[in-house]
């Protein structure tokens, strides 16, 4: 038995089968890459800080060494504080700067990888958040003292937290 037909409109579905696949599969495609680019963070961040905090300046080092191009200001401690009111950072999550990109807050010491990682995965979160000043975290580096695990935290309009990711350093 032949593996096609000759008969004309059997010839034509399978035709037309084959021309509904590879669109369907060209369709696909365009739409993996227009969601690859929809995905890739701008790596453009706005840092809020006050002037005298040095491991502020250390952590926007860190962001800047990872590629993204970052535009830092110094404000008041009040300005920051509403700052972080204005943009959803829960209270338990504040740390000593407050960063903004692609639609989302980045609250703290977090390391660029997870930060790069959020950012492709666009979650229906505010932002991310490692609250206080966790020894270890990138800007809080400090010679001869071990660092420990710490939490990074996801957080909502809402004002609730979820766990993205446990930094083992």
């Amino acid at each position: 038995m032949p593996l096609m037909s000759t008969h004309p409109l059997k010839m034509l579905a399978v035709t037309l089968g084959i021309a509904v696949l590879a669109a369907g599969g060209g369709y696909a495609f365009q739409n993996q890459k227009a969601a690859g680019k929809a995905a890739a963070p701008s790596m453009v961040m706005e840092v809020y800080k006050t002037p005298t905090c040095g491991c502020c300046s250390l952590w926007v080092d860190h962001v800047r060494a990872a590629g993204f191009k970052v535009t830092s200001k110094d404000v008041t401690q009040a300005e920051l504080t509403a700052l972080k009111a204005k943009h959803g950072v829960p209270a338990e999550m504040h740390s000593c700067h407050t960063g903004l990109t692609d639609g989302y807050v980045i609250e703290g010491h977090i390391p660029a990888r997870e930060v790069i990682r959020f950012l492709q995965q666009r979650p229906a979160a505010a932002g991310l958040a490692v609250p206080g000043m966790p020894l270890g975290s990138p800007g809080m580096e400090a010679p001869g003292v071990t660092a420990r695990p710490y939490s990074v935290m996801s957080f909502d309009k809402q004002g609730r937290t979820t766990l993205f990711a446990t930094i083992r350093p």
